[in-house]
């Protein structure tokens, strides 16, 4: 019972701070689900032997928390504020936590009529919070990142992350053969330059030679 009026705390916390907007530093908006969802896994072990029928509904539960945090993720309005991320979820995203929570309601009745008693327990819920946050924070990240829009500062004025975003998307564009050019006022790559047999040309110093 405890455990499931901290979730209940916790969700209005979240959705408080969501709703009114703030600053989205990398450390709350990803190591923190992280830490929900290992510690929701670990949970599970107490309530009796995992049945095949329990990991079957949980797969079920996580795949609907996932897409659902996704959504949340894509709706939520991100500007850059003093030159960090900053976030606001707009009133309508109220339906998806309503989704999120009756898909675990049905789920724990569904769990309860055909025996499955670690799915139809209370365990789950920090587990499937974690994969809904986890997945809002994805959608985040990579939007930020396209934006070219770093996160807030945290508390040491460090900011999580830093430049390693703008690596793996580097290489992960060589691998893919598109070009990596974040769009925004912190995009640190120069203009594309114009398709056809014309000679590229940096704005800084001047005709580049094709090799």
């Amino acid at each position: 019972m405890l455990e499931v009026l901290a979730v209940i705390a916790i969700v209005a916390y979240v959705i408080g701070r969501q709703l009114l907007g703030e600053p989205l530093r990398g450390k709350r908006v990803i190591l923190l689900p992280l830490v929900l969802a290992v510690v929701g896994l670990t949970r599970l072990g107490g309530h009796g032997a995992v049945r095949p029928v329990d990991v079957a509904l949980l797969v079920v539960g996580a795949v609907i928390a996932a897409a659902i945090g996704t959504g949340q993720g894509s709706m939520m309005r991100l500007r850059d504020r003093d030159g960090g991320l900053w976030g606001q979820m707009p009133a309508r995203s109220l339906w998806l936590w309503a989704a999120l929570i009756g898909s675990r309601l049905t789920l724990m009745l569904l769990a309860s009529t055909m025996g499955a008693h670690v799915a139809a327990s209370s365990a789950p819920i920090v587990l499937m919070l974690g994969i809904n946050r986890l997945a809002q924070a994805a959608m985040i990240t990579r939007r930020a990142h396209r934006s070219g829009i770093p996160f807030a500062q945290e508390k040491d004025g460090s900011v999580f992350l830093g430049g390693r975003l703008q690596e793996l998307n580097s290489r992960l564009a060589g691998l893919t053969g598109t070009p990596s050019k974040p769009s925004g006022p912190f995009s640190s790559s120069h203009p594309s330059s114009p398709s056809g047999p014309s000679t590229p040309t940096d704005p800084y110093n001047g005709p580049t030679t094709r090799r």
